[in-house]
């Protein structure tokens, strides 16, 4: 899995593949002196270049208060599917996500990237993938560029303890909605 390193001006944006088709680990590259770091998050044309769908159509913030807050598993169905690049921008989650698409063969395999405040780092989400997330620390917050308008009667989403996925969180799910809990069992 190579990565794929977009520069424009000498500060680009880091692509990493995951073990899911289309979903990528995204770092900054960081140019540093003594007021800190100027990183380049995101940039239309790198994203294109890199084969990528470029999300910006509507911008979302979450805020959590506590660690142990746990959102997801959500995602769009068709045809309002969606790609998502996440960032954590003040403390810490674990980002899951489960390839939904019946063709792939990674169909129901999950990938999950520790994302936080400290390693800048984001997720990029392709369509049609379930993404959800458990905060490690209280207080953090997580920045969401999608790619298209959310559609309530096209949300969809599945249990985070779903025994067919076996995801393994790194903490307890103490604070969950009575939606995400609700969420069907994957049939298979």
């Amino acid at each position: 899995m190579a990565r794929w390193r977009g520069s424009l001006e000498g500060v680009g944006v880091i692509f990493t593949p995951t073990s899911i088709d289309g979903a990528w680990i995204v770092d900054v590259e960081r140019r540093e002196d003594n007021r800190g770091f100027f990183a380049r998050m995101y940039c239309h044309e790198e994203f294109v270049s890199a084969g990528l769908e470029p999300t910006i159509r509507q911008g979302n913030l979450s805020y959590n208060k506590q660690a142990g807050t746990l959102r997801g598993m959500h995602f769009q169905q068709p045809p309002h599917q969606e790609t998502k690049l996440v960032r954590c921008t003040r403390g810490a989650v674990f980002d899951v996500i489960v390839d939904m698409r019946k063709d792939a063969p990674t169909y129901l395999t999950h990938v999950g990237v520790r994302l936080d405040q400290d390693n800048h780092r984001a997720l990029y989400v392709p369509r049609y993938c379930a993404h959800g997330y458990l905060t490690l620390e209280p207080d953090s917050e997580v920045t969401y560029l999608v790619s298209a308008d959310y559609t309530p009667g096209h949300a969809g989403g599945f249990r985070f303890d779903d025994p067919a996925l076996g995801i393994e969180w790194p903490a307890p799910a103490d604070i969950v909605s009575a939606q995400d809990r609700a969420w069907p069992l994957i049939t298979l």
